[in-house]
Order: C-alpha cells, then structure tokens, then sequence
C-alpha cells in the first residue's frame, strides 16, 4: 500500500505492518483513504479528529443546500370555481417558498373516459400561475390520476408552456393617435408554437 505521512509527505509503498508500525510510533492510526487506487493509499491521521472534522464539513455542505420538495395539490375533474381558487392560492404559496407543485386530477367512475376535462383544470391551474410557474413535466396519465408537475419560475424567465395547456391570450393595446395623425393598422400577430419541454 502507499502511504502518506502525518504531515502529507509520501512514505513510498509499504507493507501493511511496517505501515502500522510507523502510526503506532506516532500515536495515531492509519487510514485507508483511497481503497480502490492501485496499490491503495492510507494515511497516518488521529481518526477521531479527521470523523469530527468530516461531519463538520458535512453539516456545512446541508446547511448551504437548499432542499426542493414535492408539494401535492388534488383536484377533482369537477371542481368547483370556489374550491380552484383556493388551491390555487396554496399552490401560488408553495411556489414562492421555492417549493415544486405536483397537481394530480383523480378520476372516478366513468370520468375516466373524459380525460379533457382533467386537462381543462391544469390549464386553468397553469392560467393562475403562469406569473410564477413553469411546466416541469407535461400532463401525464398514471393509472386514474393525470399528474403533471409545475416549478417555481427562474426570475427573469420567460412563460413556458406545453403543447397541452396554453396561457390565455392577451388583447393587443389599441394604438394612440399621435396629434394630427391617424393610428397606423396594426398587423395581425403571427401564431407561435412551443416545443414541450424536455426532461
């Protein structure tokens, strides 16, 4: 095995005794760090130091990480407007906390056989949120539920849409005649097609 001394000096290959010999001589251990290197690499270190110093470390990585989790919304393909309104305003909160939204439409019975009215509710979800969401994962039928998954916007990040809900459209504003002209015809907007996103 190679081994590296206390003070980070390589001490060459040598036999695992000799190297134990040598940590024992110091007061301290020997430490496989990389097993599988060939030969492997120990190292001369007071354990319990090198454990407590790991964890510290550890600790301080978790601490800077943030942590996404899945918030779950149910909604049912015949929800009412007043009951839409106030999922909705739990899932704008998710949102803004950095959390992701999965939003599932259980169906029931023969529901089953109108998957559109399921879409029809995560577009008017999607419609609610667009200032703030954007589509992670497209709906998706599993089983009786339709799931898709929608995440908090990147600031400064454009609407992100999916073949299968789309924002409203918003009315042109109407030109302003400057004085002792007419207003220029505006030409009509041109349709435009957004790729679903991928995975």
């Amino acid at each position: 095995m190679r081994v590296i001394g206390a003070d980070g000096g390589q001490l060459g290959v040598l036999d695992t005794s000799e190297a134990l010999r040598i940590a024992e001589e110091s007061g301290l251990d020997l430490v496989e760090v990389s097993p599988k290197a060939m030969p492997p690499v120990c190292k001369i270190m007071d354990y319990g130091k090198f454990k407590y110093e790991d964890s510290k470390k550890r600790k301080e990585a978790k601490k800077h990480q943030s942590t996404v989790t899945y918030k779950e919304i149910k909604f049912r393909p015949k929800t009412d407007g007043h009951d839409l309104d106030f999922k909705v305003k739990h899932i704008r909160r998710f949102l803004l906390e950095g959390n992701k939204a999965r939003l599932v439409v259980v169906f029931r019975g023969r529901e089953i056989v109108h998957p559109e009215t399921g879409q029809a509710m995560l577009k008017k979800v999607i419609e609610q949120t667009q200032d703030i969401a954007v589509v992670e994962q497209a709906p998706m039928m599993e089983g009786r539920r339709m799931l898709m998954i929608i995440s908090p916007r990147a600031s400064g990040a454009k609407p992100v849409t999916t073949g299968a809900v789309a924002p409203p459209a918003r009315p042109a504003a109407p030109a302003q005649p400057v004085a002792g002209r007419s207003p220029a015809p505006m030409p009509p907007s041109a349709p435009v097609s957004v790729k679903p996103s991928e995975k």
